[in-house]
């Protein structure tokens, strides 16, 4: 394993092809100092992975840290792999790289500091109160994370697929720019591959019905998550709501029926009390309902994405508004997430989807 993190993190010979690259190899006592020891009033957030704090460097910059809980095999390989992907990309939507700190059994990485925190915060969780999350900046949430996820697909060499897009994994800087994060799931795409096999990980709602049941991983995985992410951006819901003690009901089933009888306003955010612009809503849901169909053969790329959301050519916006998907007489698709709309709890998705990864509940 340790063959594979020097691998991963490349010597400094290797690193002169990336001249973009400025991260640095932290001490640890260095990030002690700077998160006050890993103080619990530092602590900006909990996952599976670990705890991630704030901090401060002798310099002044603020730093976010992310300390993994357990030091095992599988977590070396999850954290070499997102130094790999991290030292390797530079995007104005993308998390940036500080550095990295690896002594003993701690492994910790260090990016900058995003003072909005993440998109869920915003949407459900400390900060959805305040409503700052005005029409505006959620198109430019929407557009810029779509830019982010394009230059992985399409700019990465070789492309990279992140495998857990979602909302708090879309943090936010002073501007309410959306950075891209967290890429301990992602995965290189080998030039002339469709899709990898894996190991099923992600959360719950916003994983592809393809991936989820047979670990089949591909940029179009991506567009489904995203999908997921658009229609959450621009209704405020969840992914997966529980309808009743017995029932959980995803975003897709909830918003399609509405959107094939024109119903749009019905599916705005109750919060931006009907301040938004029709027609990007209208455009931002048909485009988050295509992207989240449950045959990938039927999704747009990424780059499709990016066209529609901006709105350039109004024959295609014609031509996804007339969509099949969108006919009042057309069957309902499939339940793309079948397999987690009925009560079942998290060991029982894994023993569905036989995947053994790691699977998070995304109505929580």
């Amino acid at each position: 394993m340790a063959s594979c993190f020097k691998l991963c993190c490349r010597k400094d010979s290797d690193r002169k092809e990336h001249k973009r690259t400025t991260w640095r190899i932290f001490s640890l006592k260095e990030l002690h100092s700077a998160t006050n020891n890993f103080n619990y009033d530092n602590k900006l957030g909990e996952g599976g992975f670990g705890s991630v704090y704030w901090g401060q460097l002798w310099d002044g910059s603020q730093i976010a840290v992310k300390r993994l809980k357990v030091w095992s095999n599988k977590a070396e390989m999850e954290f070499a792999v997102e130094v790999e992907i991290l030292g390797r990309v530079r995007h104005k939507n993308l998390l940036s790289l500080r550095g990295y700190c690896a002594e003993g059994q701690e492994r910790l990485i260090v990016y900058d500091y995003m003072p909005n925190l993440s998109l869920l915060s915003h949407l459900h969780g400390q900060h959805s109160s305040e409503c700052l999350l005005d029409w505006p900046r959620r198109m430019k949430i929407a557009f810029g994370s779509a830019d982010g996820i394009f230059y992985l697909h399409h700019h990465a060499t070789p492309h990279i697929i992140h495998r857990d897009i979602k909302a708090s994994n879309v943090l936010l800087d002073s501007d309410f720019q959306a950075r891209v994060a967290d890429f301990g799931f992602a995965k290189f795409i080998p030039d002339g591959a469709t899709h990898v096999t894996t190991r099923v990980k992600g959360t719950l709602g916003y994983l592809a019905p393809e991936y989820a049941m047979l670990g089949k991983a591909s940029e179009s995985c991506d567009v489904y998550s995203f999908g997921i992410l658009l229609l959450e951006i621009a209704s405020g819901k969840k992914p997966i709501e529980k309808v009743n003690l017995t029932t959980r009901r995803t975003i897709t089933d909830w918003a399609l029926p509405l959107v094939r009888e024109k119903r749009f306003d019905e599916v705005a955010d109750p919060k931006l009390s009907g301040k938004y612009v029709q027609e990007e809503l209208k455009r931002v849901v048909l485009v988050a309902l295509v992207c989240a169909q449950s045959r990938p053969e039927k999704r747009p790329t990424i780059l499709e994405v990016v066209e529609l959301l901006k709105g350039e050519s109004k024959e295609k916006l014609s031509n996804l508004e007339n969509d099949e998907l969108f006919r009042c007489d057309s069957p309902l698709q499939e339940d793309s997430s079948e397999f987690i709309s009925e009560e079942k709890d998290l060991k029982e998705v894994k023993q569905v989807t036989g995947s053994g990864g790691e699977v998070t509940d995304g109505s929580k």
